[in-house]
């Protein structure tokens, strides 16, 4: 199984905990870490760096909000050191969740591949999508 830590700015570690455990239920080897004002960047990365040790994986992904980040480049400072460790930047819901799903049995690398695709995916224009719907029907109607 592949440890996950999530973190982000502010609260957003903790409102992915709240909806991952709703959608997901309770998860092993999954840290939540909030970049909160009271902390400093070295404090952040030693509580990176005690989540990997709290869990017993072989291989770790963190999951951070925003790409250049200070949680992405912890986390990345992290994994510079440890080959058993990946970063995955700019993260949704439907990908955190999914890695709680997708974890078991693949490596970091195929986890990742499904994560950017289900990311991908997830982002979507619904008035385009309706959109798409009506043209369907419209044409459905004229027979063509």
């Amino acid at each position: 199984m592949i440890g996950l830590i999530v973190s982000g700015h502010l609260n957003f570690a903790s409102g992915m905990a709240s909806a991952v455990k709703a959608i997901a239920g309770e998860q092993e080897d999954i840290a939540f870490i909030d970049f909160v004002e009271s902390i400093s960047p070295d404090e952040l990365e030693e509580k990176m760096r005690e989540a990997i040790d709290s869990m017993s994986c072989q291989q770790y992904l963190f999951l951070t909000d925003l790409p250049g980040g200070t949680p992405c480049n912890r986390a990345m400072a992290i994994m510079m050191q440890n080959p058993a460790v990946e970063v995955l930047a700019g993260v949704n819901l439907p990908m955190i969740v999914n890695a709680t799903f997708e974890r078991e049995g693949c490596s970091t690398a195929e986890l990742v591949q499904t994560l950017r695709e289900i990311g991908q995916e997830s982002i979507q224009d619904i008035r385009e999508q309706l959109a798409q719907i009506n043209s369907n029907d419209v044409e459905e109607e004229d027979g063509l």
